[in-house]
């Protein structure tokens, strides 16, 4: 577990979410919460969050979307802990289970979701330097193959379920070749830090047994203008609505 001087609280949705995680671990920013702003939940429905981290992701939709059930994944004990005190620090119910994807526990492996979500890790194994802190590093990089996570949200689908995840866009191909098999309806929307750039993320979101047929959306552009050029806040609006006002991210 992490020592109390090794936490930071950091805040989401312009302080509606407090968050605890680690100062030198792995820390969440903006992409849990693009990827809870795009999850198209009702209220009563059921969510799965594979690989939940500290929860950033669940607690922000649990935010926008009330009266949600809520379940998480975490590999790593210490988060999943993080995640059951962010939980109730922020007065929602989130159901936290220690394990691993490939050897799901019990409690979630005779359930059925109406959403799974993720944010897997971007890294394939043996790419780049390792991370010094190892709680980043096996946050960050794959050791379960990407596949995998894949296989494991769909079997933890209802039928017409949804299928929601953000990763890196150099592996949106990975992700259509995971998909095709169990699920259709799928929409891909590149996500580009600012007009004219390449996308570095990608959402994507699937339906179980969907039919319709695939759409690859307009990229959506995080910070206004083509370079930064002044101190300060230069989100766009539309990424400024989700990231401080907790808006849906239409996909």
């Amino acid at each position: 577990m992490f020592d109390e001087a090794d936490l930071s609280e950091d805040a989401f949705l312009g302080g509606r979410i407090r968050i605890v995680q680690p100062r030198h671990g792995y820390r969440a920013a903006m992409d849990p919460v693009l990827l809870a702003a795009a999850v198209p939940a009702r209220a009563g429905d059921s969510v799965l969050d594979l690989g939940c981290g500290a929860g950033v992701a669940s607690l922000c939709l649990g935010h926008r979307v009330p009266g949600l059930r809520l379940a998480g994944l975490e590999l790593q004990p210490a988060y999943a802990a993080l995640a059951r005190r962010n939980a109730a620090a922020n007065g929602q119910e989130f159901e936290v289970h220690d394990g691993d994807l490939a050897r799901l526990p019990e409690g979630l492996r005779v359930r059925s979701f109406d959403h799974v979500i993720a944010n897997p890790p971007y890294f394939p194994a043996g790419a780049g330097t390792p991370a010094a802190d190892c709680g980043r590093e096996t946050a960050q990089r794959e050791a379960t193959p990407l596949e995998l996570w894949l296989g494991v949200a769909l079997r933890r689908l209802r039928p017409g379920g949804w299928l929601t995840v953000i990763q890196a866009a150099e592996r949106l191909p990975e992700l259509l070749a995971g998909l095709w098999c169990g699920a259709g309806s799928i929409t891909a929307r590149p996500v580009a830090a600012r007009q004219g750039r390449e996308a570095n993320r990608v959402i994507i979101q699937a339906r179980k047994g969907g039919r319709g047929a695939f759409r690859l959306a307009a990229p959506f552009v995080l910070h206004e203008g083509a370079a930064h050029l002044r101190d300060g806040d230069d989100h766009s609006a539309a990424a400024r609505a989700i990231l401080r006002d907790g808006a849906a991210f239409l996909l």
